[in-house]
């Protein structure tokens, strides 16, 4: 979702690198996978049906716009950017009234514990 907000607010069409210490999301931009499981009606092949086609489908869209590049970064190592944005969404999850994540909540993810 970090990175969707992100590169949703843009403002003009420009180039950008996007750094993540999430390796599932910065490996599958990099190798286009997310558009393969579009094109397939977001099938992973033998591996069933992809996760979060709707937030791919909202990442995919935004980036369009742009010129994404994706970079993965570890995550608790010290980097002060990466560090920063966890604590800002970890204040941010704690917020009262934060929006129920309608795709989340009615997925069959939402119904499998620790998942």
């Amino acid at each position: 979702m970090a990175a969707i907000v992100g590169v949703r607010a843009l403002k003009t069409t420009c180039l950008v690198t996007l750094y993540s210490d999430s390796d599932y999301l910065v490996t599958s931009m990099q190798a286009g996978l997310p558009q393969r499981w579009r094109a397939r009606g977001w099938k992973r092949g033998r591996r069933g049906k992809a996760m979060n086609s709707d937030l791919w489908e909202r990442l995919l869209y935004h980036c369009s716009k742009h010129e994404v590049k994706f970079e993965w970064v570890r995550g608790h190592s010290g980097n002060w950017e990466n560090e920063r944005r966890d604590q800002l969404s970890q204040n941010a999850a704690r917020e009262v009234g934060l929006p129920a994540d309608v795709g989340y909540e009615s997925s069959d993810a939402a119904r499998v514990p620790n998942r």
